[in-house]
């Protein structure tokens, strides 16, 4: 029994040409397939996720000059423009209404005070009481003087005439026609003499100091109550609000024949000769502010020179506020609260790196940034120095032609790298 093999099954192939081409095609389409494997790993190594470039903003890094400089809208104010207050309570006759020309000097409303002009006219009554007793204390102080000199005078006459009778005695004596004892009374007199002329001319230097303090006393009361009677004719005399200087009237704080209180305030004025602007800078630029620093205001009659006048100690809102003064000349036909342009020039860099400012400087703190490598966005160390509001300086971490993602780089998170659709 002999054993059948497979050879009467086998028949040979008519196109066996096709097998090497079948072998090409398929190589080919496993170097595509690799090929398309190393791609995706490539996009996968440049970054764990994509971002859409359309929801980015990417500036580039260029050299030239930077300018700080601020850009804000200021609001005209009169550089004098005080508010009088009444002086006193009482009714209030308004003579102007807003917005009258007025002139240094003019009366603007006049109150009626009765209670102060009464004040007034007791101090005044009480002042010519005090000048009476001071004239009479004058004449007080002249009558002692007198009688201190009238005492005096007799006392020097009675010494001379002691004298003269002991002289007159001792000669007598001499001569033997009186007694010893006639000429030692006649000593005792001269002495006595003598001690009532010196009582008497320390009593007339006393009266004479004695009615000079009086007087002065007198004198001092009444110069002080002159000093009230004047102040009281002052506060009388304000009672009128006069018109500080040439200008307008700006604000009526209330109504015609109202009642006020003391130190209420009136109304305003303002002086249309002086006008500044008053701008609001953001507080990050607020150190680097100062008096003097030129500044430029616009308005449709054209630009004008200013320079910062004042600048607020405070921070409101986030904001500081600063007055600018026009250097040359000021705009024709300015009106409070009128909104102009104002730029202040704080410096000028010259030739440095800059990109268009956004918010990575503060979302890298300043000390990095996203900077682009083809259509991946790389985090990379950066040092930027000063900036303006359009601009920002790099010191360091870029080149010229570099692209720096400068908004939107809160989108990608903590990673190192990120891939950017579109790019």
């Amino acid at each position: 029994m002999s054993i059948r093999d497979t050879s009467a099954q086998d028949s040979p192939l008519a196109n066996s040409g096709r097998k090497p081409r079948r072998r090409l095609i398929a190589i080919g389409v496993g170097v595509v397939v690799i090929a398309l494997a190393g791609t995706l790993v490539t996009a996968w190594r440049g970054g764990g996720r994509s971002i859409d470039g359309a929801r980015l903003r990417i500036a580039e890094v260029t050299r030239g000059d930077l300018v700080r400089d601020l850009s804000a809208e200021g609001r005209v104010i009169s550089a004098n423009s005080p508010t009088l207050y009444a002086i006193a309570g009482g009714t209030v006759t308004l003579e102007v209404v807003a917005g009258d020309a007025v002139k240094r000097g003019q009366p603007l409303a006049t109150i009626d005070s009765p209670e102060l002009r009464s004040r007034l006219a007791q101090e005044e009554s009480t002042l010519a009481s005090l000048e009476a007793e001071a004239s009479r204390a004058e004449l007080d102080g002249a009558l002692s003087r007198a009688n201190a000199r009238k005492l005096l005078d007799q006392a020097s006459i009675d010494r001379v005439a002691a004298q003269r009778d002991l002289e007159r005695n001792q000669r007598a004596y001499q001569g033997g026609a009186v007694a010893q004892i006639d000429v030692a009374r006649a000593q005792d007199t001269l002495k006595k003499a003598d001690l009532g002329l010196a009582a008497a001319r320390q009593e007339h230097a006393l009266q004479g100091q004695g009615a000079g303090l009086d007087i002065r006393n007198k004198r001092l009361q009444a110069d002080r109550q002159r000093s009230v009677v004047v102040e009281l004719q002052r506060q009388v005399e304000a009672l009128t609000l006069r018109a500080p200087f040439d200008g307008q009237v700006g604000q009526l704080m209330i109504a015609q024949r109202a009642n006020v209180a003391a130190n209420a305030p009136v109304l305003s004025v303002v002086d249309l000769s002086v006008f500044e602007v008053e701008i609001k800078v953001p507080e990050s630029f607020a150190r680097d502010l100062g008096i003097g620093i030129p500044a430029e205001v616009s308005g449709n009659t054209g630009t004008f020179a200013a320079a910062i006048s004042a600048v607020s100690p405070e921070v409101v809102n986030g904001e500081v506020a600063a007055r600018l003064r026009f250097t040359d000349k000021q705009p024709p036909s300015l009106r409070q609260n009128q909104r102009l342009s104002a730029r202040i020039v704080l410096d000028t860099r010259r030739d440095v790196l800059m990109v268009e400012r956004g918010p990575f400087i503060d979302q890298g703190g300043g000390n990095s940034a996203y900077v682009m490598d083809g259509s991946v966005a790389v985090k990379r160390p950066l040092r930027t120095g000063v900036s303006s509001l359009g601009a920002v300086e790099i010191v360091d971490g870029a080149k010229p032609g570099d692209r720096i993602v400068v908004s939107g780089s809160d989108l990608f998170g903590d990673a190192e790298r990120i891939r950017i659709s579109g790019e």
